[in-house]
């Protein structure tokens, strides 16, 4: 079995008397990114600048490739870690070119002045930006930054990556641009990564596990798949994507909703239950009645609004609106998954 690229045990962190980090664990395979996602404050940023080693364990150890990097007694400073950091503001010394920023790390690692601005050079070409070899940061876009961040991350040869949600402050088609090229460039490096963001449709892309993190603590992991389709509760389905709940009722091995039954998973305990309801997981078709409450256009589908007499559930249809406001529809679910009730 190979040792974990990153493996991280029992994390505590503490700001003061505020403890950030609740005995999370993790583990990071050789070459796997795994993505932290959770919202504003729940210790994503934490966490990583532990594993980075900005921030010091009040408990618990971190292990790169199964040595000890961190406890709650000794901190090994980042500059002996072998991770490559992309920060969410950039984080490029102002006063130097581009091609500067991208030699530092290897002149630290021991590489000639010469070799060094030669391999820089080579990188940002790698990423795109070869012609801002000689601008400084304030001469550059947002996105012309990020990637000197990832030319300066690439440049530290790391076994682990750190992204501090790196595409937060771009648009949406630059963003897209840029989680396409971090994920081929970390893949062709061979490095693992830890890739924080509070984007759900982010984390399931560019991730091959998702952990959920909830004011500093870990409440699910698991593959995207896992993550989208079998959320641990209600909150960690709406983390993820647009999710209704309606009440249910698990007996003998089946799920009763909305006028449907389905089998449920092994091990689902029985007695009356939230039911998770995606968008895409309804359709045309016997099941319920349902009243069209609201149809929003979106180009490539529509999405409704339907009152049922179990609550309000949304659907998604391919295609313009054609539904009415006021229509009475039938619909049938055709997935669902059920979570504890909050009840």
């Amino acid at each position: 079995m190979s040792t974990p690229a990153l493996s991280v045990s029992r994390l505590e962190v503490h700001y003061g008397s505020t403890r950030i980090l609740h005995d999370v664990s993790v583990e990071v395979g050789p070459g796997e990114a795994v993505a932290v996602l959770g919202p504003s404050g729940s210790g994503k940023t934490t966490l990583l600048y532990a594993v980075a080693g900005f921030v010091s364990p009040s408990a618990g150890t971190i292990r790169l490739d199964g040595a000890a990097v961190a406890d709650s007694a000794f901190s090994l400073p980042p500059e002996r870690r072998a991770v490559g950091m992309v920060f969410q503001n950039y984080a490029l010394w102002p006063h130097l070119p581009a091609l500067e920023i991208v030699a530092y790390p290897l002149r630290r690692g021991g590489m000639g002045r010469l070799e060094a601005r030669r391999e820089a050079a080579r990188l940002l070409d790698l990423v795109g930006v070869a012609d801002l070899a000689h601008r400084k940061p304030a001469e550059m876009s947002g996105g012309q930054q990020q990637r000197i961040g990832l030319a300066r991350a690439l440049a530290r040869r790391p076994q682990l990556y750190l992204f501090d949600e790196p595409t937060a402050h771009l648009d949406s088609a630059l963003r897209a641009a840029l989680q396409q090229e971090l994920v081929e460039r970390r893949r062709a490096s061979g490095a693992a990564a830890l890739y924080a963001t509070h984007d759900a449709a982010e984390a399931l892309a560019v991730a091959d596990r998702v952990l959920l993190l909830r004011d500093g603590r870990v409440i699910q992991l698991g593959t995207p798949n896992e993550i989208y389709e079998r959320p641990a509760d209600l909150w960690s389905a709406r983390l993820t994507g647009p999710a209704w709940s309606v009440p249910g009722v698990v007996a003998d091995g089946f799920l009763e909703v909305l006028g449907v039954t389905m089998p449920v998973d092994e091990g689902v305990p029985g007695g009356s239950v939230d039911v998770v309801i995606r968008p895409d997981w309804i359709v045309p078709g016997v099941g319920v009645s349902a009243t069209v409450t609201g149809a929003w256009y979106r180009g490539s589908h529509t999405d409704y609004r339907l009152e049922t007499g179990d609550g309000p559930v949304e659907m998604r249809r391919v295609g313009p609106v054609e539904w009415r406001i006021g229509e009475r529809v039938e619909v049938r679910v055709e997935r669902a998954w059920p979570v504890p009730s909050s009840t």
